[in-house]
């Protein structure tokens, strides 16, 4: 038997594994990170570092401008991307390893701190902050959105396969009522100018016949809601998808990660909980 001295001496050993252990599964997870300090380049990646902005006919090295900007130190963590407008920028990151993206079962998690007033700071339209597009939207198409005419806007999480899947009378996205679209809503979602939210999504066993493909939001390490029940198939080619930021969206964005599975809640609880963001994951 332990003296009583030993176990007092071992306990504190314990508790101090637990969270490292968590930590080491999340760095093994982990497939990209763009904490946006000196650019607009991604600092880890197992894929391609670089960004990248989408003319007519090819991909060119992404590059600051009006539309998008660095905000040194007013970041969740460090520095921060700032959308000061509404534009035509795009900032995005190729898959290569990033995504993981396959037509047999894909799996993966997005992690991203958001800072904005939806009510105040967007345009009309539609706004996706992060999307993940392949070579058509009608093939699949996933992404965070804020709605375009409502009042509070709801925010929102969708994974959109084949068309014909979601939308079989080929009415569009948003004739469809809500109840029918495969996505999480929020109608009050907790964001603002003066705090930073953290926003996860996780895709679970896409395109997988032999599973239940789902997929679930997370807002500052709350469960928002899951996307279940549905045919998840897309079509993408398979070198197709791309990491995309800023469709219409106005305001910060910071500590950017890729995750190459789902994570747990716990896990989410974790990520958010870095001291120094997901840097404090990498080597």
């Amino acid at each position: 038997m332990k003296s009583p001295l030993l176990l007092a001496l071992l306990l504190p050993a314990t508790a101090l594994a637990a969270p490292a252990a968590a930590n080491t599964a999340l760095a093994r997870a982990l497939t990209f990170h763009a904490s946006f300090d000196t650019g607009l380049d991604a600092d880890f990646s197992r894929g391609e570092k670089t960004c990248y902005l989408r003319t007519k006919t090819d991909l060119m090295p992404a590059a600051l401008n009006d539309d998008v900007q660095l905000a040194p130190g007013a970041g969740r963590f460090g520095g921060a991307l700032h959308f000061p407008k509404k534009g035509n920028t795009r900032p995005l990151f190729k898959d290569g390893g990033t995504l993981g993206y396959n037509g047999q079962s894909w799996s993966a998690t997005v992690s991203v701190w958001l800072r904005l007033d939806p009510d105040k700071d967007l345009e009309p339209g539609y706004c996706d902050p992060v999307q993940i597009v392949g070579d058509d939207s009608k093939k699949g198409f996933i992404f965070l959105e804020w709605s375009k005419d409502e009042s509070p806007r709801f925010f929102r999480f969708a994974i959109r396969p084949l068309q014909h899947i979601w939308d079989p009378q080929n009415v569009g996205w948003g004739a469809l009522p809500f109840e029918q679209r495969p996505m999480v809503q929020v109608a009050r979602a907790p964001f603002s100018r003066e705090a930073w939210t953290h926003a996860v999504f996780t895709l679970d066993k896409i395109n997988d016949k032999s599973a239940k493909p789902t997929g679930r939001l997370w807002l500052n390490g709350k469960l928002q809601g899951a996307i279940e029940n549905w045919d998840l198939t897309f079509a993408w080619a398979p070198d197709a998808a791309n990491l995309v930021l800023g469709a219409a969206y106005v305001g910060h964005l910071d500590d950017l990660a890729v995750f190459d599975r789902a994570l747990t809640a716990a896990e989410v609880q974790q990520l958010m909980a870095l001291k120094n963001g997901v840097r404090d994951l990498r080597p």
